[in-house]
């Protein structure tokens, strides 16, 4: 196997973690305030993610500086031509992160369900551009000669890439909802139980829809194993779901989500993006590439240090296994709102 078909799986697999870790993140932002009624149900469902949600973004940030390192021509192409959708997928993760840490600083309902509002918007935009993006890639883009992107905005807003999006969508709120109920009891664990099942049907449907036209547009004739191990997935999700086998349920959609980037990525396979003008204009994993000098370093530099962060991050999420209840909610401890002419 040559270096660049090597540099193609492992960023395939960089990309799987993402989404899979990631996923659940979302899933729950989003649903905060249906499963949160009260602002201590609120602090339980965000302290599922805390201690793990910053780690799980780390998994894209390695999979764009290997893509910039090991296919430049796919990271130019791919930043100049969805750089409107990248702005607003980097801002929403942005407004998330800042939401996390700031909605408890302040002890007051108001700042309180600003900030909440943030973390739904910040986990919504990226749960549903990802999906356009990525179909966009699998689907093919307007390049010309010289690979750049000669489309607009509405290029990317196409029937088959906004499907793709709402895919995702469902299929990371339901991932969610499932973690949350493996991660919590009392009213929390409830709601997510329902919200799972009423979002199942959706996932079910939006999701097979995409992979479904995915494979007979893109793919090749292997490529329907992963979406019927997707289908299964999704489906015993639901199954376990309502068996209240949790912890079964979250796995279910963990193996969905891998195996719609393997139909994704197996269906995108030699490209890494296609021209939908010409295709002698497409990128390659071959004429997209670094040297081979700069691939045989950053394999070295794998393989030793992702065995490490794999560790480091099994560790985390094995130290944080524990479900957390209402009663491991300490009271507040931001500062007073201020009110008044005097509160300058």
């Amino acid at each position: 196997m040559a270096l660049t078909d090597v540099w193609f799986l492992l960023i395939a697999v960089l990309w799987t973690g993402y989404l899979v870790l990631e996923g659940f993140d979302f899933g729950v932002g989003m649903l905060l305030p249906i499963v949160g009624r009260t602002e201590v149900d609120r602090r339980v469902a965000i302290n599922t993610i805390g201690p793990v949600w910053d780690g799980n973004e780390v998994w894209l940030l390695v999979a764009g500086g290997a893509t910039f390192a090991a296919f430049p021509e796919w990271y130019a192409s791919l930043f100049s031509g969805f750089y409107l959708a990248l702005l607003l997928i980097l801002v929403a993760l942005i407004v998330r992160g800042v939401a996390f840490e700031f909605r408890g600083k302040i002890d007051d309902d108001r700042w309180r369900r600003n900030w909440d509002r943030a973390i739904v918007a910040g986990s919504l935009v990226p749960a549903l551009l990802w999906g356009v993006a990525f179909a966009n890639i699998v689907a093919g883009v307007p390049l010309d000669a010289d690979h750049e992107f000669t489309g607009t905005l509405l290029t990317l807003l196409n029937p088959y890439a906004l499907l793709g999006g709402v895919a995702t969508l469902l299929v990371f709120a339901l991932h969610g909802a499932l973690f949350l109920a493996l991660k919590t009891t009392g009213d929390v664990r409830e709601r997510a139980h329902r919200l799972a099942r009423g979002l199942g049907a959706g996932a079910v449907l939006a999701g097979g829809s995409f992979l479904l036209w995915t494979h007979l547009a893109y793919g090749a004739s292997w490529t329907l194993v992963p979406v019927l191990v997707a289908a299964a997935g999704l489906l015993a999700a639901l199954g376990a779901n309502a068996r209240r086998r949790e912890g079964w349920a979250f796995a279910g959609t963990a193996v969905a989500i891998v195996a719609v980037v393997v139909t994704l990525f197996g269906s995108l396979y030699p490209d890494v993006l296609p021209s939908s003008t010409d295709p002698a204009n497409s990128l390659t994993t071959v004429n997209a590439a670094s040297t081979p000098y700069t691939l045989t370093i950053m394999t070295w530099v794998a393989v030793v240090f992702t065995p490490i962060v794999l560790a480091y991050q099994s560790w985390t999420f094995w130290v944080f296994r524990r479900r957390i209840a209402a009663t491991d909610i300490p009271p507040a401890t931001g500062l007073p709102a201020r009110t008044g002419t005097h509160a300058r």
